[in-house]
């Protein structure tokens, strides 16, 4: 089978951009807000016509901010404040527009939307395709090699294993490293008290990974470091939040989630979906901008 480019879209990031750069007075024929659908249904359109997928998923996140890192480590995300319900009402219309377009969508209550993404593009890889991951969420810089994409849509900046180890100061494969270390605020990811981006970036560059670092510990007073004895010091006394901060950061790349390259074949809009579902959210002239139907 020829290689393929598969789209891997990380909705949150999208919804919620939509959410709170357009209006709520933004409604549909009952009065209930839209504003993140039809941002999110624009979006999706704008990303068809310009870069003409022929295979795509969408994936959803299936609690807006928990999941299975919540059970492991309770105050993870949770400084963050509660989606409003006018938020959290239109996440489910906005993954029928993606399936109303053609899209296949996925939805797991224990994963997040990035794990999904992480799973299948490990699933596309080993059966020879390319993955593109659409997302502004630097965490899934990890998942970058040579044939996944990570694709910054609203800023239109693409990353490959280059552009994030210039980005981050590491390569893709240590990005789940650099956060454990130097932690992650927007995620409340712990990471070690006393460790910053920098010394997180060069101790990664001069003995590897977490693990690595932990299993050469010794060496880390004779580094070219400034504060070296103490960064020893503070992954001694800290090892275990360290290694906790790593399971949080760890996208997985396996899971429930199985798809075929046949499965995420774009095929186009359903008009028996599409028809229906815009008229009950009040969309008109949008309609218009669908570049391909399933039955031409």
């Amino acid at each position: 089978m020829a290689e393929r480019t598969v789209y891997l879209i990380d909705a949150s990031p999208y919804i919620f951009r939509a959410f709170f750069s357009l209006p709520e007075s933004m409604t549909d024929r009952d009065g209930q807000p839209v504003n993140a659908i039809y941002g999110f249904a624009s979006f999706l359109l704008r990303l068809f016509t310009e870069e003409e997928p022929s295979h795509l998923a969408c994936n959803f996140d299936g609690r807006l901010s928990a999941s299975f890192r919540s059970e492991i480590y309770p105050p993870y995300k949770a400084q963050r404040d509660a989606p409003p319900e006018s938020l959290k009402a239109q996440v489910a219309r906005c993954r029928e527009i993606a399936e109303a377009l053609g899209v296949k969508t996925f939805i797991d209550n224990s994963l997040e939307a990035d794990d999904l993404c992480g799973i299948l593009a490990r699933q596309m890889t080993a059966a020879g395709h390319r993955a593109v991951v659409v997302t502004s969420d630097k965490d899934l810089a990890q998942l970058v090699d040579d044939q996944v994409e990570l694709f910054d849509f609203a800023k239109g900046q693409r990353y490959g294993p280059a552009e994030v180890e210039e980005k981050f100061g590491v390569p893709p494969q240590h990005i789940q490293d650099f956060l454990a270390l130097a932690g992650d605020t927007v995620d409340n990811i712990p990471g070690v008290p006393g460790i910053g981006k920098k010394s997180a970036a060069a101790l990664i560059q001069a003995l590897g990974g977490v693990e690595e670092i932990y299993r050469r510990l010794d060496e880390v007073p004779s580094l070219p470091l400034r504060g070296a004895a103490s960064l020893e010091r503070k992954l001694r006394e800290h090892r275990d939040q360290a290694e906790l901060s790593l399971r949080l950061a760890t996208i997985l790349d396996q899971g429930p989630v199985s798809a075929s390259l046949d499965d995420l074949e774009l095929r186009g809009a359903r008009r028996e979906l599409i028809d229906p579902l815009f008229e009950s959210l009040g969309f008109g002239t949008i309609r218009e901008r669908i570049p391909h139907w399933a039955d031409d």
